[in-house]
This record gives C-alpha cells, sequence and structure tokens, in this order.
C-alpha cells in the first residue's frame, strides 16, 4: 500500500494517463491523490473516484510528499518559480516529467535541498504497460526506491543516466506514437486486402500484442523471430523486401533521429 500523498501537477494527457494507472491499482488509494490543472472542470469525473482536484499547485503540493509536475516545458520554469518556497526538505520529493529540462536547472531555479527525479513514462501509463526511464541527481536509495515503485505500479521502470533521458524521450514516450501509426498502416492494408475495419483491428493489434511478448519473453532480437516467418520464396519476405526498397526501416530511424534532433532545439 501507498501511503505516502502524491500530487500530480498538471494533468494533461500524459498526467491523465499515469493517474489513471495508478488508480487501477489496489495499492494506491484515491484520496491520497491530489490533480491539478488550470481549468479543473476537465477533471471533474475524476472527482467521483476520490480524488482530490484543485486548480492551486500551492495547495496540491501542502497536501502531497510526492510531487509529479507533468507540465509543458515552456511552463515548467513558471510553475516551479510558484512552488520553491512552499517545498520542504524534509517532507518533499519532486519527479518532473517533462520533457528537456534537466535536474540541474530544476535546483537551480527552486534553490531548495530536496531530493529531483526525472522521469519519462509514455501514455500507456493508463492501462499499467508504460515503459518509464528515470534518473536523479544525490537521491537516497530509499527515495529512488519509492520513486521506482510508483512508476512500477505503471508498467516496467528502469534507471537510466541523465544525459539519456532525451532518447528516452524518443524511443518510449514518442516511440507509442511512432508504433500506433504503424499499427493504423497495417489495419489499412488489412482492409484493402479484404478484411472489414473491426477484424483488421482485432488480428493487427494481437498480432503486434504477440510479437512484443515473443521479445519480452524471448530476449531475442527481432530477426531472430523473423527468420522463423521468412521460408524461401514465401510470401513473408517478398513482403518484407518490398517495405524495405521503399526505405520502411530507413524511415523509421531517420524519423527518430529527427525527433531527437527537435528537443535539442
Amino acid at each position: 500500500m501507498i501511503n505516502k500523498k502524491i500530487a500530480i501537477l498538471g494533468c494533461g494527457n500524459i498526467g491523465v494517463s499515469m493517474l489513471q494507472g495508478l488508480l487501477k491499482q489496489e495499492s494506491v488509494c484515491a484520496k491520497n491523490i491530489v490533480a491539478t490543472r488550470r481549468n479543473i472542470v476537465e477533471l471533474e469525473y475524476l472527482r467521483e473516484e476520490g480524488v482530490i482536484l484543485t486548480s492551486d499547485n500551492v495547495e496540491a503540493i501542502s497536501k502531497s510528499e510526492i510531487i509529479i509536475i507533468a507540465v509543458k516545458p515552456y511552463n515548467l520554469v513558471n510553475v516551479l518559480e510558484e512552488l520553491k518556497d512552499h517545498l520542504k526538505p524534509d517532507r518533499h520529493l519532486l519527479v518532473s516529467v517533462t520533457t528537456g529540462i534537466t535536474i540541474s536547472k530544476i535546483q537551480e531555479v527552486i534553490g531548495t535541498k530536496i531530493p529531483v527525479f526525472r522521469a519519462m513514462p509514455n501514455i500507456s501509463a493508463k492501462v499499467g504497460k508504460s515503459v518509464t526511464c528515470i534518473c536523479d541527481s544525490g537521491a537516497t536509495n530509499e527515495h529512488l526506491k519509492s520513486v521506482k515503485y510508483l512508476f512500477d505500479l505503471m508498467g516496467t521502470t528502469m534507471v537510466i543516466d541523465e544525459d539519456l533521458m532525451e532518447s528516452a524521450t524518443i524511443l518510449g514516450a514518442c516511440g507509442i506514437a511512432y508504433v500506433l501509426r504503424f499499427i493504423r498502416a497495417m489495419i489499412q492494408g488489412g482492409i484493402q486486402i479484404g478484411f472489414d475495419a473491426s477484424t483488421a483491428s482485432a488480428i493487427v493489434n494481437q498480432t503486434v500484442k504477440g510479437a512484443a511478448e515473443l521479445l519480452i519473453e524471448g530476449h531475442q532480437h527481432p530477426e531472430f523471430e523473423i527468420d522463423k516467418v521468412t521460408t524461401p520464396k514465401g510470401c513473408t519476405i517478398v513482403g518484407l523486401n518490398e517495405m524495405e526498397h521503399n526505405g520502411f526501416s530507413s524511415s523509421l530511424i531517420k524519423g527518430l533521429v529527427a525527433s531527437y534532433d527537435k528537443i535539442g532545439k
């Protein structure tokens, strides 16, 4: 059971995804979560589940111990300025899920010796299937355990060096959009070869899920499994080669790199 009070500041898409993922866990009590948003009306449906709602960030952290900041990058410094005089080193732990803002920058703004983490989950936290990368600067093992346990409730968590956080953002957070676009294309292709949209979606979704589970459970490189279905002169290898001739892998890699370059600008 998580007994610590949690504040999620800036409940947009990622904030709400995390919140909904937490609410699915028996170890999390809704009344221990405070959620904020500028337009709090958009979160009213969460009040019925027991979540405390407010548009006042200072009020939210006064009720909390673990503070998750999920605001847009251009709003983060303003929010930190608002909070800094109310943060208590002996009580609060701060986790930023905001892209591109370093721990040192956060510490510079708040000027308070509280534990600071960066975390990068993705929107599948909503269904408990996120991959979350976390890093910290000088936090204790107990603090790290608390943060890792919290994000483990939403999926899988791994600790990385901070200089890889932007890469984690692209591969794990942006990456879910790339996978969804791939799934959409497969569904469209399924419709073209004869299935209705609902049946194509069901087949593709389960196929993608099965492919992921093969790699997770087998700890193998994708090509190991691909080799099992690419028989000589078969239809699979013809399809794969046609995709590669049209830049399938290279366009995906270029997209990843382009997204990564965008963070640095």
